[in-house]
């Protein structure tokens, strides 16, 4: 098995987690950075960084060193040490959709070598490592599990847009299919992580961290989204029921909102699969997803109502969102809850408008057939939702009025600015 310094490291899958970890990588270690996508590659490798998470100068400072980025199979040929961080996804069905894990693993398993080390990131569901991937990688490959090649999974802990967390100085969660792999996959990272690492006795442990790390968060805001929900109907405003209770040093600092996003909204189904699959009805998991996923539906509901309220048409009259990207302060839009207010409020018969200054306008359009619009003019609006408090909207002034209802989805606008927050 090879020593950490002669690690030479294909990462497959260079979105918002592989392409920061090779950039990471490549201080240390010759990277190849690949990705199916022609296209993106070619603009990574032109020093364009996709998504946003780079600080300047440090894409194209490994590009001029050890990083390489490709798209072509065949340079996977070069490597011993195959990491992958392809997203993992959910089905209309809310079933997993390891597509993406599959394929990689089958073009992986093209590649491998006796000796080589095969590491995932990409979350799942406890055992999915060792019962789905490496019979792929066996059969593909012709080698021998823990016989001829090793298998290490290390759940990825990026926080997008989030500048001061990124991914050096995160704990870093490792783990091996034998003794032997779990130290050198811990190895290997704590070479770049300055935070340190965690090693976990086991695979299916370290994929049932992750899995957790965001369940946990979704139940506990599902649970301030039910009080949210009660609160309205009592008169009363959520916001001012949590200062008081956050007073208390062990209340947890948690806020209603929409969640979204490629994780917190996607990661409990993996878990609930799996519970399913070996007998477990996981009854707390999915109604905190049942919780959530509704949120949209409510706040499209409240601003009618409060249209109404102020005898003002619903049908015809136009709507503005500020934001559409899943968290503030970053353009990703994957899984962004947004969109169910968006179409609610037009199936009420809104005109609605979306505007978000980072998301990527063609991705707005190929995901959600929503056309961003560039600038606001804020009176031409009968309705304006704040969804997505971005530091680029801290300018605007936003104010109700007799002939306009404000909705701040995130309590951030001034109290007597607005008509409504969740």
């Amino acid at each position: 098995m090879s020593t950490p310094k002669e690690h030479k490291i294909a990462l497959l899958g260079l979105g918002y987690v592989g392409l920061p970890l090779a950039v990471a990588f490549a201080e240390h270690y010759d990277v190849l950075g690949f990705d199916t996508n022609a296209e993106k590659a070619h603009r990574i490798a032109s020093g364009i960084d996709p998504t946003n998470e780079l600080e300047g100068g440090q894409l194209s400072h490994a590009l001029t060193t050890r990083l390489r980025i490709s798209s072509n199979p065949t340079d996977l040929s070069a490597c011993n040490t195959f990491i992958i961080t392809v997203p993992t996804d959910i089905n209309p069905d809310k079933s997993p959709n390891l597509d993406p894990l599959i394929q990689a693993s089958r073009t992986i398993g093209q590649h491998l070598r006796p000796g080589d080390l095969v590491i995932y990131e990409s979350t799942t569901y406890p055992g999915c490592t060792e019962e789905v991937c490496v019979p792929i990688l066996e059969q593909t490959s012709g080698l021998t599990y823990n016989q001829d090649f090793t298998v290490g999974y290390s759940p990825e802990r990026i926080n997008p847009g989030d500048k001061q967390r990124n991914v050096t100085n995160i704990i870093k969660v490792t783990s091996g299919s034998t003794k032997e792999a779990a130290k050198e996959v811990d190895a290997l990272y704590n070479s770049i992580i300055t935070a340190g690492t965690h090693l976990a006795p086991s695979i299916k442990v370290a994929e049932a961290a992750k899995a957790i790390e965001n369940a946990q968060r979704d139940v506990n805001i599902s649970f301030i989204n039910e009080l949210a929900l009660i609160f309205e109907k009592l008169d009363i405003d959520t916001g001012d029921v949590l200062a008081a209770a956050g007073t208390k040093w062990n209340f947890l600092p948690f806020k209603p909102g929409l969640v979204g996003g490629h994780c917190i909204s996607v990661d409990p189904y993996y878990l609930a699969h799996k519970a399913q699959e070996v007998g477990h009805d996981p009854q707390v998991i999915l109604s905190g997803r049942r919780i959530n996923d509704g949120m949209g539906l409510h706040v499209a509901s409240s601003i009618v109502k409060l249209l109404h309220q102020k005898d003002l048409p619903v049908k015809g009259s136009k709507a503005l969102i500020l934001g559409l990207a899943f968290k503030e302060n970053t353009g990703d839009v994957r899984n962004s809850k947004v969109v169910d207010v968006y179409q609610e409020l037009k199936s009420f018969g809104m005109e609605v408008d979306v505007h978000d200054p980072l998301a990527n306008p063609e991705q707005a359009i190929s995901e959600y057939g929503i056309t961003l619009i560039k600038g606001v003019v804020l009176e031409n609006y009968q309705a304006i939702l704040l969804a997505v408090p971005h530091e680029s909207f801290h300018s605007l002034t936003i104010q109700t009025s007799p002939q306009c209802v404000v909705y701040d989805l995130k309590g951030v606008l001034p109290r007597q600015n607005v008509d409504k927050r969740l």
